[in-house]
């Protein structure tokens, strides 16, 4: 169990693209995922739990600053050329808890910033090992002169090109190394995985063994790196001082543009599942923004819970903060404290949530209702996504009766919908956000 008087050790192990049905505690039939699962009986796993923004760059800006990505100032995707980060304004998660006396590192996919300045080390984190942003910034997907390179620290290593069979195991490999090295200091590590984010890749010793194919090679390696975290924090004595979270920054990137298409690797099934979701990455349905997450902390979170309260990626920032009693920012979090959810005392402190995509505001969403203003898209094909000519539709959609957003009933409630356009509008307004008008 936790122990008194003593800082818990943070892991987060962050996913890319990882969809709400890729888990088999989620519910996958044929990807087995036991480490993870395992990780869910020992503590909480979380059923409506939400990604800060439903791409890469603003999901991480949300974890990291506990606010909305927009108010941050991050509201799309970084590229390999992007001149700057995330803004050197706003406080990371890793430079709170490094002032609180935290070895820190970060191993994996940084997102937030590929220049001197927005950098890891420059943003809290002692240590770092990664690629600076998604594994596809390179020809042929992306337009780019820059290398897909491998950073150790600010610098890239000789490595050219990146071998992502075993970056998975590489990260991890990283991250034991600290573990071990870290003696009675507390500390937090980042592990921000690349995988399953497309093209993907197994390392020798996992392709072809999944039932799930490719695709359910590269999530059970992810799966026995889990393990490896598990079993090293058993063996160094630290299992019961330490939080271990594991979530995805947003949904599966089932809608890929073709020219994801353009070379070997990629097929289509590599994009992942959400299961019983509607949408996709890039979407403000529900497949888009709600992720798996699981949340461990023996002797303070009680075993075998399962919750479908809601909670965000900027809530476990904010708890994180509490839990090793660092200080709060200046500046006010959107994430709430949610240590009480976690341990079974209490509902959520949530009364809504905003999806966002980009500068669009597009749903809100309280405990029963959500309220989606935007284009259709069907969750497979990209045309649906970027067509600028598809009429802008306001669906209702309850959230305890039907999470799989099947079912319309806008005209059934209009004083719902009055409602949760309100809160909509006032949001746009606070944030300087686009709200589209419905029919």
């Amino acid at each position: 169990m936790a122990i008194a008087g003593e800082k818990p050790n943070v892991i987060i192990i962050f996913a890319d693209d990882l969809g709400y049905g890729d888990l088999s505690c989620y519910g996958h039939p044929t990807i087995h995922t036991p480490r993870i699962d395992q990780m869910a009986q020992e503590g909480i796993k979380l059923t409506s739990f939400y990604a800060a923004a439903c791409v890469c760059t603003p999901s991480r800006a949300g974890l990291m600053t506990g606010r909305y990505p927009l108010r941050v100032g991050q509201p799309g995707n970084l590229g390999p050329d992007s001149p700057a980060g995330l803004s050197r304004d706003e406080r990371t998660l890793a430079e709170a808890l490094k002032s609180n006396g935290y070895r820190t590192a970060a191993f994996g996919k940084w997102h937030l910033g590929a220049v001197p300045g927005y950098m890891p080390t420059d943003r809290g984190f002692d240590e770092y090992l990664g690629i600076l942003y998604s594994n596809d910034m390179m020809p042929p997907w992306v337009k780019t002169k820059r290398p897909l390179h491998l950073y150790r620290n600010n610098q890239p290593t000789a490595e050219q090109p990146v071998d992502q069979t075993t970056i998975t195991k590489r990260y991890t490999d990283e991250a034991i190394r600290f573990i071990k090295e870290s003696g009675d200091d507390p500390f937090f590590i980042y592990l921000p995985h690349s995988m399953p984010h497309l093209p993907v890749y197994a390392s020798a010793a996992f392709q072809g063994t999944s039932m799930g194919g490719r695709y359910g090679d590269v999530i059970e390696e992810i799966d026995a790196n889990v393990g490896r975290i598990l079993d090293v924090l058993k063996a160094e004595d630290k299992d019961d001082n330490t939080i271990v979270v594991f979530t995805s920054d947003n949904g599966p990137w089932r809608n890929m543009p073709p020219r994801m298409y353009e070379t070997e690797p990629v097929e289509k099934w590599h994009g992942g599942t959400t299961g019983s979701l509607f949408g996709a990455k890039a979407t403000s349905y529900e497949g888009g923004y709600r992720v798996p997450a699981i949340v461990r902390y023996p002797g303070v979170i009680p075993v075998k819970q399962v919750s479908a309260e809601l909670a965000t990626t900027m809530d476990i920032h904010t708890t994180i903060l509490e839990w090793t009693k660092s200080s709060m920012p200046e500046k006010e979090l959107d994430g709430k404290s949610i240590s009480a959810l976690l341990k079974g005392d209490s509902k959520s402190p949530h009364t809504e949530y905003f999806y966002f995509k980009g500068r669009d505001i597009q749903a809100v969403r309280t405990k029963e209702w959500k309220l989606r203003i935007g284009i259709p898209a069907d969750g497979w094909t990209s045309p649906e996504l970027n067509a600028k000519d598809l009429p802008i539709l306001l669906q209702l959609f309850n959230m305890k009766n039907d999470p799989f957003e099947q079912f319309n009933v806008a005209d059934d409630h209009p004083k719902v919908v009055a409602e949760l356009k309100s809160k909509m509008e006032s949001m746009a307004k606070e944030l300087g956000a686009n709200l589209a008008e419905s029919l």
